[in-house]
């Protein structure tokens, strides 16, 4: 039973989702609680793996959440679920039309489609960071400051903004991982 309603859980979120796998995190966030397949803190640490780790974010998210939920066979199903779409309509517009941003009616749908993923991933961001720096779950929660979280927020902006400067280029995510990565294993000891 878990492994088709991870399948048809991935379906939905495949299908119903626009720009990409960072505009998929909301509707998976929402899903994933939903179903009471992980806290808030062990789905922002699977968005943070995930992240990390090469691949399309949404596919990582959907095979880590499928192999937890129904090993092997649910991270298979959890991943054919949130890719089968899009791969589907790829497919068809690859085979049936061509020049099809040419369209009026193409480029007013994604017209409005665009501010809508600006949007969720904004949203998204903000309720990470919420979450994450300030322990805000939901409206009602007690202000709990993360310190160090706040540090390495900083610390991975101030960075960024140096190395950018100096390298006249924008810096590689490899790279930020790598300093907050180090940055967490100092401020975080195992066994604090």
């Amino acid at each position: 039973m878990i492994l088709l309603e991870l399948f048809f859980t991935f379906l939905k979120i495949g299908a119903l989702s626009f720009g990409g796998g960072m505009g998929m995190i909301s509707l998976i966030r929402e899903e994933v609680l939903g179903h009471g397949w992980m806290t808030e803190a062990d789905l922002l640490n699977m968005i943070a793996v995930a992240e990390s780790t090469p691949g399309p974010i949404a596919v990582n998210i959907a095979t880590f959440i499928g192999a937890d939920e129904g090993g092997i066979a649910g991270a298979a199903l959890a991943t054919l679920g949130v890719v089968l779409p899009s791969f589907v309509i790829i497919l068809v517009i690859a085979a049936l039309v061509k020049n099809l941003l040419k369209y009026e009616g193409v480029k007013a749908f994604l017209g409005g489609v665009r501010p809508c993923v600006i949007g969720l991933i904004l949203a998204v961001a903000a309720t990470l960071g919420l979450g994450t720096l300030l322990g805000i779950g939901k409206i009602g929660d007690a202000l709990t400051v993360d310190w160090r979280g706040i540090a390495i927020f900083a610390a991975v902006a101030v960075s960024a903004a140096v190395l950018k400067k100096i390298r006249k280029k924008p810096v590689s995510p490899i790279v930020m991982i790598l300093i907050s990565a180090v940055l967490g294993m100092i401020l975080y000891p195992i066994g604090v």
